[in-house]
């Protein structure tokens, strides 16, 4: 697995408050973050797409504010508010010449359908553009019921929404040991993991960082996710000089080994799932798609049954075979009122700009 990082072609990076802010003084660590950034623009260089997950907002706002811990809710999403301003405007100083952009995610936004395709295209448009998206939850508004929690379940749920084949959990920990090394002088640590069994799972122990939430138990829980979406997961020291040039060299690390690659494994989950509608299409949406093609409205000879956005539908060809299935980005409605047409007219169809595609091909199992 050292090879992984080198390989990537996209990357999600976790980076933990306890790296980003100074705990004695609630200042930013802005030595560690120049560093961190010079390994963003390296791996930019070899043609790798990264996307950042940082916290911090909470713990630099609340030094900007004098608020004493244990904070209430209220309290939280106010230091929140003041340190998100300072968090962007910190990475898109750091990134430089690189276009930084701040995404803002609750758990509603990876639950829902709707929202999780809209998050997708977005990543997609970001990283086209050569932008570095930022992502952070949306303290702002999160409560308990809408929170991931932790920015290491974060981090793995976004490397599946982008399609990530890595993910790197910058921690206070080089890995995954046998026992808590703090505790017990004879953990050994375990440099690479193919399966989260019970054995596995009875490893984990909570971290000791004074900010960071996370303990290795959420970590293994973010390894298992992304491990089923196709995606590699690394653990590894973050309080290095360029920590990401150092697990690139071989720092010690835990590799936990994906299953698949992503594509494949999102196939599979689309390919499972039970359509709600159906979109025939004629000849030559056939041999679009077989060739790797998006489904574009044009192609569309008729719509059944009642769905929403971002809900599975199946693809019968026009011989009325089932080709495979997709996620669509209209409504039922909208789709038969734009089947075959082409996409520059949409917007007069619908009175409103709609998406080029039906379903993306990257939504679509064939």
């Amino acid at each position: 697995m050292d090879a992984a990082l080198s390989d990537a072609r996209r990357v999600v990076v976790k980076i933990g408050s306890a790296l980003l802010v100074d705990r004695a003084t609630g200042a930013l660590r802005a030595d560690w973050l120049r560093g961190l950034a010079e390994d963003v623009r390296s791996l930019r260089a070899r043609g790798a797409d990264v996307i950042l997950v940082s916290s911090g907002s909470i713990a630099l706002g609340r030094g900007v504010l004098g608020l004493v811990p244990p904070l209430s809710l209220e309290q939280a999403q106010a230091a929140a508010a003041v340190g998100q301003i300072r968090l962007a405007r910190a990475y898109d100083e750091a990134l430089a010449p690189l276009h930084s952009a701040q995404v803002l995610l609750t758990l509603d936004d990876g639950e829902d359908r709707r929202r999780y395709l809209n998050m997708r295209a977005t990543f997609e448009t970001l990283l086209s553009l050569g932008a570095v998206p930022v992502v952070n939850e949306n303290d702002t508004v999160a409560t308990d019921e809408i929170r991931f929690g932790d920015n290491d379940r974060l981090a793995a749920q976004v490397a599946v929404m982008a399609g990530a084949d890595v993910c790197v959990l910058l921690s206070d920990v080089d890995g995954l040991y046998t026992a808590n090394p703090g505790l017990d002088p004879s953990a050994e640590h375990l440099p690479e993991v193919v399966e989260i069994t019970p054995e596995i799972a009875a490893m984990a122990g909570e971290g000791v960082s004074g900010l960071s939430k996370g303990g290795m138990v959420t970590k293994l829980m973010a390894a298992r996710t992304a491990m089923e979406a196709g995606c590699a997961l690394a653990i590894t020291q973050g309080a290095v000089d360029r920590p990401l040039a150092a697990l690139d060299a071989g720092a010690r690390a835990t590799w936990f080994r994906a299953k698949g690659d992503p594509q494949t494994q999102r196939k599979r989950w689309i390919g499972a799932m039970k359509p709600r509608g159906t979109v025939a299409v004629d000849a030559g949406a056939v041999e679009a798609l077989r060739g790797g093609k998006s489904l574009l409205p044009a192609g569309v000879t008729w719509v059944g049954g009642r769905f929403g956005r971002g809900e599975p539908v199946a693809i019968e060809g026009p011989d009325g075979r089932a080709m495979g299935q997709g996620l669509i980005r209209y409504t039922a409605e909208e789709a038969r009122a734009i089947r075959g047409c082409r996409s520059g007219d949409i917007e007069r169809v619908l009175g409103y700009p709609g998406r080029a595609a039906l379903i993306h091909r990257d939504d679509m199992a064939i």
